[in-house]
């Protein structure tokens, strides 16, 4: 299975398409907030057969997108959030506490344009950055993609434009 994972497009969609188009064929499309509208085309962009998951994120004042999800990924559980209400910009102890509440043991979450991976008390944690306005040092545009093997074993990829 391969997913596609991104956040923080705020409507500049070039890079989004790009990275639809290289990625393709993707399982799921997995947006983790502040598209600002584009919600509503990207499922056209990836693809009649791709599964869509998406969150609202602080920046998308008119979407009737869901604060957060809990979704399964074969043998895991994930929980998909912006993160601003979990003070991630002050760091990810918080959504991992949360998440491990839940019984995910994954957790998504976007917000800081930061690209992030690691493993809090067993919950993997991870952002994949931001395709618009990147803030990490280069500020390269980021997306993550998840490919899981068929026994459920999860290989993370961080990858810049």
């Amino acid at each position: 299975m391969k997913i596609l994972v991104v956040s923080d497009t705020h409507r500049k969609d070039d890079n989004l398409k790009l990275v639809i188009e290289e990625e393709k064929p993707m399982d799921i499309l997995i947006h983790l907030g502040d598209a600002e509208g584009s919600e509503n085309r990207i499922p056209e962009w990836a693809g009649a057969g791709c599964m869509m998951a998406m969150v609202m994120g602080n920046n998308d004042f008119f979407s009737r997108l869901e604060r957060e999800l809990e979704i399964d990924l074969g043998p895991h559980r994930a929980l998909l959030t912006h993160g601003h209400y979990y003070g991630v910009s002050m760091g990810p102890e918080g959504l991992a506490d949360e998440a491990r509440s839940r019984g995910c043991d994954i957790a998504m979450y976007g917000h800081t344009h930061r690209p992030f991976l690691d493993k809090i008390d067993g919950v993997t944690i991870l952002n994949p950055g931001s395709l618009s306005y990147p803030r990490q040092e280069g500020h390269r545009p980021s997306y993550m993609v998840i490919t899981m093997d068929e026994d459920g074993t999860m290989t993370y990829d961080q990858r810049f434009l």
